[in-house]
């Protein structure tokens, strides 16, 4: 067994004691395997293991990624999910390319994978990123900002508004990564309660993975739990 696989159990374990240990559905709970920085075969490894969605932050080396699998892994359906900062001038091969954006922080860039959402394709599942923090080196948007550019999305044809995304200012208290998570599922209580038909929380990473289980994710985004220390060049 592989270190990537090794790794992807030893999440899953961690995932499905979580789920345990909150009294939920193990079913309720998706790992997006990030991938970014990691090339074409550290993603083979994962896929090899039983791993299927994957997480990209940037877009050139997702979209390369993305070309080279159908070689490495013929006729295995693989879910591509964009959740890095979004440019208006690169939102149309996001559009083009992948099955979910988790980092929708703006109606405009909203607007624009609408429109550009090729038609033979289904709808584009959306989440909206919330600075639930306030931190200003996250992007997202604020708590007061998100119930009308949610009303506003869900209207937008080719997309499929499915929840929030969150990345909370990082602590090592699990009762401080708890309270940060329960204030985003608040919001997304709250959005359904107003009408929006919402499934998806996606939130919690390597280091607070069982606060965000705890408080209702159903999306965890794990990464150098699974392939390792990134190395950026």
């Amino acid at each position: 067994m592989s270190s990537i696989a090794q790794h992807l159990q030893q999440v899953q374990q961690q995932i499905a004691r979580a789920v345990e240990k909150a009294g939920r559905d193990p079913a309720s709970v998706r790992l997006l395997a990030v991938s970014k920085t990691f090339g074409p075969e550290a993603v083979l490894e994962a896929v090899q293991a039983g791993q299927r969605a994957f997480g990209e932050n940037y877009l050139q080396e997702a979209l390369d990624k993305m070309a080279a699998m159908p070689a490495l892994a013929p006729g295995v359906m693989l879910e591509w999910h964009f959740i890095g900062p979004i440019q208006s001038n690169k939102t149309r091969p996001i559009a083009e390319h992948f099955d979910w954006v988790h980092s929708v922080d703006r109606l405009k860039i909203a607007q624009r994978l609408s429109e550009q959402r090729p038609a033979e394709l289904p709808p584009l599942d959306i989440c909206l990123q919330v600075n639930i923090s306030g931190e200003e080196s996250k992007s997202g948007l604020t708590p007061q900002e998100l119930p009308a550019v949610a009303v506003e999305v869900a209207r937008l044809p080719r997309l499929r508004l499915r929840g929030l995304m969150a990345i909370p200012a990082p602590s090592e208290e699990q009762a401080a990564q708890r309270a940060a998570f329960a204030a985003v599922r608040r919001l997304f209580e709250q959005l359904r309660a107003d009408g929006l038909a919402l499934d998806t929380l996606s939130m919690g990473m390597s280091a607070d993975l069982d606060a965000a289980v705890a408080e209702g994710a159903s999306i965890v985004r794990i990464g150098s739990a699974i392939f390792g220390a990134r190395h950026y060049a």
